[in-house]
């Protein structure tokens, strides 16, 4: 009777930390915030919403009767060595992207490097210990097929993210469906979080490092750079207006 108790309790602290990464948007710690709203978000704020999440993962742990077992909330068997091959992937990927995106390497401004590596990093703990850990696990325990739990889990997430909403990147959307779905094969084939964990902050510190966004490029044409482009003069503009100039006179 007890068990059975402290599992539901677990399973509803699980959905309550899904809706709360829904409001990741109101605290500012959404991945689109910064390059969207064009501000820095308040640190309070986002402080805020990490330890909210951060002290739902630890009820879970503490309440739930076995949550390294059957909810995947440990480091789960060759999770960090899977952990960096899956990390040099995500680098790869995000160079690819800044290369197709900006054909270079755009790096941030520094004055953005801690909120966005701070929110990158606190953000990937929440989305694997609540997606990849919890909602995985419980799906399965409730007699879903793996296959299909990884799914629903990965598309949970991505709608959880609010990527896919109007106006934003679909490259962004693919992106984190693409790391739902590889972060969810990792936690069932180790057992634990910790190869979703280490694969998923460094895919999102690199998309940052490499296109100056911390989730969301800009849409074309409107990034710093490509306005100060278009209000330049043409090349040969003032050379062909001095000939002119010298035929008048």
């Amino acid at each position: 009777m007890e068990t059975g108790l402290r599992i539901l309790v677990a399973l509803g602290l699980t959905l309550l930390l899904v809706l709360h990464r829904l409001e990741a948007e109101r605290f500012g710690a959404a991945e689109y915030d910064e390059p969207v709203r064009g501000r820095l978000p308040s640190l309070r704020r986002r402080l805020a919403w990490y330890v909210i999440g951060a002290a739902g993962v630890a009820a879970i742990l503490w309440v739930h009767p076995a949550p390294d077992r059957d909810l995947y909330l440990g480091a789960g068997k060759g999770g960090i060595l899977l952990g960096f091959a899956l990390a040099a992937v995500g680098a790869g990927i995000a160079v690819g992207f800044a290369w197709w995106r900006y054909h270079s390497v755009r790096l941030p401004d520094v004055s953005a490097y801690p909120g966005a590596l701070l929110n990158e990093i606190a953000t990937a703990f929440t989305d694997e210990a609540v997606f990849r850990g919890a909602l995985l696990g419980f799906l399965i325990l409730g007699g879903v097929d793996p296959s299909l739990a990884l799914l629903a889990q990965a598309f949970a997430y991505t709608l959880a993210t609010r990527l896919g909403a109007p106006g934003r990147n679909p490259a962004m959307f693919l992106l984190s469906l693409l790391i739902g779905l590889v972060a969810g094969w990792a936690t069932l084939l180790t057992g634990g979080i910790a190869a979703a964990f280490i694969g998923h902050a460094v895919t999102r510190v690199a998309i940052f490092l490499t296109t100056g966004h911390a989730g969301q490029p800009a849409a074309r044409g409107t990034e710093v750079e490509e306005v100060e482009r278009r209000r330049r003069t043409p090349e040969g503009w003032r050379i062909v207006a001095g000939r002119d100039a010298g035929r008048d006179r």
